[in-house]
């Protein structure tokens, strides 16, 4: 069982993560590319990959922020620390590496 002064320290990481994903998705959205009419296929190309690469990076970014929102709803609901597959609870030392992880470790590793 997590302490409530547990929980208040997970939520405190939690949102301060929280902000530090929204600040990094606001400043990696794609750049568009330029339309040149003399620019090279290759340069497009590097371009193309590039805003591809960007845009990988701002799903995951999305995907992390969602995890870290679950688990601040979690908190106020009053289910922190509970796993979603088992209903058992998470161990410290897992929410300590990853506090917005709905998981514990052992179901997990059956995925």
């Amino acid at each position: 069982m997590i302490s409530n002064e547990e929980i208040e320290k997970y939520k405190t990481q939690l949102e301060q993560e929280r902000r530090r994903v929204i600040t990094e998705i606001e400043n990696s959205n794609p750049q568009d590319f330029g339309s040149d009419v003399e620019s090279d296929m290759s340069e497009e190309a590097d371009e193309a990959e590039e805003m591809n690469d960007q845009l990988a990076v701002q799903a995951s970014l999305k995907e992390t922020l969602n995890e870290i929102d679950g688990a601040l709803t979690k908190i106020q609901k009053g289910t922190y620390g509970k796993c979603e597959k088992c209903g058992g609870d998470i161990d410290k030392k897992v929410l300590d590496l990853v506090p917005e992880s709905d998981l514990c470790e052992s179901c997990k590793l059956a995925e």
